[in-house]
């Protein structure tokens, strides 16, 4: 196989299954029927491996990732189902911090072109099953496996896990969701399975007690990590990274309890080198220290905030390139820009993303200083220009926003 050939394949992925769409939810099918027909297609290798399943609005990616980590260090040999990626389409599905191999991936759109008709899997549907398949074939101790959206309806809660957690609840994808705080724990509360540990990482007593009733119906074991005291870091450097430690330790607590060996030696160094175990990047990531540049993915207007909160807390002049997709609510962002900084606003390179002319007004309103660019790589390098060494760059607002800087530069990574 060329890399040509693996790349034609995925891209007929993409054109076959869109991930996104304008509107937001041609892509998106609620429902398990059709993953269920999927899977079966594929004699339901998720029932051949042992999984743990992570849900949540944020913070999802960095505990999948720290767990993983973890489970690493004490010798497991673990699988990692993320979304989105930031580069390559195989940072989706990855055993032990390495990318599925490209050969297993135009190998597995080969039969996924050969389905039934009746068959009309989702983007992510196709990426599930591809993910279920290879850890079953990899013969993984574990599989941990990340919620796509929202839980309920979400294709992986066709798993039966040992152990699930919910990391917080936060407005997002309203359009799908729902409007309210409560409507959108409902449906992240709907990954919770009869007698299986489900683990609450939010403080939010609403939210607390829609995912222990949830529980209670089920005989599920109810744990709420936001109580958890504890003195541990990770080499991710989020300020709000404390929360997602604590999902972790309980979530290790509970495989402890299955008797599964983790020593605590192994949470250690897992929490402290996930960057070297799993290759994950973009959460508060240290691109480079001469200016001081960082990334961070956070996209709604919780994780925004935290972010946002922790770069104010930074005593340099900011250069920030921004950027968003079309169902950005972009005046909800407004009031929480960092101060103290020029902004760089951008146009994210994928089909979904909102030019800043689109939402110039709201700049203006604000009274900021700003300048408006196509591509982030061209806001990056204006920013990178006028920056002197000590002052910093912000990148983010969106996913993409990061992967298109990621893309550009992560060869030049100091």
């Amino acid at each position: 196989m060329t890399n040509a050939q693996y790349q034609e394949a995925v891209e007929w992925l993409f054109v076959q299954a869109p991930n996104y769409q304008i509107d937001g939810q041609k892509a998106y099918k609620p429902g398990l029927g059709n993953i269920t027909r999927l899977c079966a297609f594929f004699d339901n290798p998720q029932d051949k491996i042992k999984c743990i399943h992570i849900g949540g609005t944020n913070g999802k990616g960095s505990t999948s990732n720290m767990l993983s980590s973890v489970l690493q260090e004490a010798g497991y040999k673990t699988g990692l189902y993320n979304s989105p990626h930031l580069i390559d389409f195989t940072e989706r599905i990855k055993v032990n911090g390495k990318n599925c191999d490209k050969e297993f991936v135009h190998n597995f759109i080969l039969k996924l072109k050969k389905l039934p008709e009746d068959i009309l899997p989702s983007f992510f549907e196709f990426t599930t099953i591809m993910a279920f398949e290879y850890f079953a074939q990899q013969k993984v101790d574990f599989a941990i496996i990340e919620v796509g959206l929202g839980g309920r309806l979400d294709s992986t809660n066709i798993i039966k896990p040992l152990v699930a957690s919910i990391t917080n609840v936060q407005l997002d994808h309203q359009n799908i969701l729902g409007n309210t705080i409560e409507e959108i724990a409902f449906e992240k509360a709907g990954i919770v399975k009869a007698n299986t540990p489900i683990i609450s990482g939010d403080d939010n007593e609403a939210v607390k007690n829609i995912i222990k009733d949830k529980a209670e119906k089920e005989n599920a074991p109810f744990i709420d990590a936001s109580i958890l005291k504890t003195e541990l870091k990770s080499d991710l450097k989020g300020n709000y990274q404390n929360k997602n430690i604590k999902v972790v330790l309980s979530l290790v607590e509970e495989l402890g309890k299955l008797n599964y060996s983790i020593s605590e030696k192994a949470v250690e160094n897992g929490l402290l080198n996930v960057h070297r175990n799993t290759g994950f990047i973009g959460r508060w990531f240290e691109f480079s220290q001469k200016p001081l540049t960082i990334c961070d993915t956070a996209h709604n207007q919780a994780g925004l905030e935290s972010v946002f909160e922790q770069l104010n807390s930074i005593e340099k002049r900011k250069h920030v390139v921004l950027g968003f997709v079309n169902d950005k609510k972009i005046d909800d962002v407004m009031s929480l820009l960092p101060k103290n900084s020029t902004f760089y606003f951008a146009k994210p390179s994928i089909n979904r993303g909102r030019h800043p002319k689109d939402y110039e007004d709201l700049l203006v309103k604000s009274k900021i200083i700003y300048k408006i660019f196509d591509s982030v790589q061209d806001a990056y390098l204006s920013a990178k220009q006028e920056c002197t060494n000590d002052e910093m760059i912000f990148i983010g607002g969106s996913n993409f926003v990061v992967g298109d800087f990621l893309e550009k530069n992560l060869e030049i990574c100091e």
